[in-house]
């Protein structure tokens, strides 16, 4: 297979529509966001997913805008960008963490419908995207059931060994573990993520998790298989990393690093973009250009994350 990689995600997305829908801008890229993205796209090849929380967090304040206001505005510029600019799902909302470990099937089919309803309403069927970065990653067997329903084609997974919670909930960062106390499930364990953010090292897992890295799959390159009991495809994202996590000059080293490799995930948080957001990156567009201007340079294609499907059928 020819060298890959696939932006698979610009996660917790929804100020962009917001902005969209309260600013009314002649064109969708005339938004900052948006003409970012479209500018990779038109000079480096840059395929991007989207994947949208349903409705902004209280925690930002209490001035609220969910999918459901989201303007029709732009929806034929929606379509016409359908090759290249997908939307996804992500979750309700950004707090709190880990929203699917736990959940019921009910609970994730009901938030799935939600917000892919409204993409499709405001942008189209084409511009939805089938491949699921669910909100921290972990989503219980009941939910991947759910997902699977949903026509759900690849699923985001954890990876690393399996470990009981100790009942300590100092062992987990930021307050994940009431999502352990709160309607706790066989399949919720935790496990050590491999990430350059230590703070987020202990980390909480469901039944999407693959315990053995060299875990059998499709095909060792393209790093997925299928699980017989939800019917989903699992996804390992193959050489993550978030861009939200380097600065500029890192990233180009991270990149170099990385060159010999056949397929690579990257992908990136949308708040960092915005001045008024307490992590503010003022190199957040200029991170992506030179993301995808440095891999189109090195011969690298640029697709979706759920295409990975169909390059299997191919091998």
């Amino acid at each position: 297979m020819d060298k890959k990689y696939y932006f698979s995600f610009i996660d917790d997305v929804i100020w962009a529509f917001r902005d969209l829908t309260r600013q009314k801008p002649a064109s969708l890229f005339d938004n900052p966001f948006f003409k970012t993205l479209k500018t990779a796209h038109q000079n480096y090849g840059l395929k991007v997913q989207l994947n949208l929380f349903y409705r902004t967090d209280y925690s930002y304040g209490i001035d609220e805008f969910t999918l459901a206001e989201m303007t029709e505005d732009y929806k034929e510029e929606f379509t016409q960008a359908s090759h290249w600019l997908k939307l996804g799902v992500h979750a309700l909302q950004e707090f709190p963490d880990y929203p699917f470990v736990n959940a019921t099937y009910n609970d994730v089919y009901k938030v799935y419908n939600m917000i892919k309803s409204e993409i499709v309403r405001f942008a189209g069927e084409g511009s939805f995207g089938y491949g699921m970065i669910p909100h921290w990653l972990p989503v219980s067997k009941e939910g991947c059931r759910a997902l699977y329903d949903c026509g759900v084609k690849m699923l985001g997974v954890t990876v690393g060994k399996r470990e009981e919670y100790s009942g300590d909930p100092d062992s987990l960062p930021y307050g994940h573990a009431f999502r352990l106390r709160q309607s706790k499930t066989p399949d919720t364990m935790t496990f050590t993520r491999e990430t350059k953010n230590v703070a987020i090292a202990r980390s909480v897992c469901s039944y999407n998790h693959i315990e053995d890295p060299s875990f059998e799959q499709n095909d060792k390159v393209l790093g997925y298989r299928y699980d017989d009991e939800t019917g989903l495809i699992f996804k390992k994202l193959d050489d993550e990393f978030d861009l939200n996590q380097y600065t500029l000059a890192e990233l180009k080293e991270e990149l170099k690093r990385r060159e010999s490799h056949t397929l690579m995930c990257i992908g990136n948080h949308e708040q960092y973009f915005y001045k008024d957001y307490a992590d503010y990156q003022p190199e957040y567009a200029e991170k992506i250009c030179e993301m995808a201007r440095t891999l189109q340079n090195a011969g690298r294609e640029c697709i979706f994350i759920e295409e990975l499907v169909e390059l299997g059928k191919d091998k």
